[in-house]
């Protein structure tokens, strides 16, 4: 069964992204296709990129990446959950995608991203970075509006059909992720 990784991409205090990734780990608990855990990147140990190589090369020198590398290798997919930051993904997300490059590799990605607008630029950006990062993203998504899925900004009340929009995209993670296994496994010497 494969494992999925819920990200938590904010690390701001009082950030609405907690009670967005617990509204995935709730709704992906009823699921019997793969596990979810949670990574919250408000407790990862990662300063600003501090590598002398690139992570293409493979060659980490820094404790934090190695631990950071292998929580990522940990994992058969993910679910990033993002909010939108002046038009972009948050800072942090981008230094811990940047951070490690096989590790990421032939894996699926989803996401849930929120904001005025539903964090959607945030999201056309990761599908770029995704692409660099040799992963599979799938085409649904879940957009949640502080307008609309949030009472007073603040408090997650998710409008109804954004729960069949998150069982889709988990179900098209879960499918990519499955089918990308094969590619994950070492080749026989």
């Amino acid at each position: 069964m494969p494992t999925i990784a819920v990200v938590l991409a904010s690390t701001r205090p009082n950030r609405a992204g907690e009670a967005v990734a617990r509204w995935v780990l709730d709704q992906a608990a009823a699921r019997t296709d793969a596990r979810f855990e949670l990574v919250d990147l408000a407790e990862v140990d990662l300063p600003p990129l501090d590598e002398p190589m690139p992570p293409a090369i493979g060659r980490y020198s820094q404790p934090h990446t190695h631990a950071w590398a292998a929580t990522v290798a940990r994992y058969d997919g993910f679910v990033f959950v993002t909010p939108e930051y002046n038009h972009g993904l948050p800072g942090a997300l981008k230094n811990a995608l940047d951070r490690v490059y096989a590790e990421w590799n032939n894996k699926a990605a989803a996401f849930v991203s929120y904001g005025h607008d539903g964090g959607v630029r945030a999201v056309e950006q990761l599908r770029l970075i995704m692409a660099s990062l040799q992963m599979a993203d799938v085409g649904a998504q879940v957009s949640l509006s502080f307008r609309t899925d949030f009472e007073g900004h603040h408090e997650l009340t998710p409008a109804d059909f954004q729960g069949a929009a998150l069982t889709r995209t988990l179900d098209q993670l879960v499918a990519w992720t499955v089918a990308l296994a094969t590619l994950r496994v070492p080749a026989a010497a």
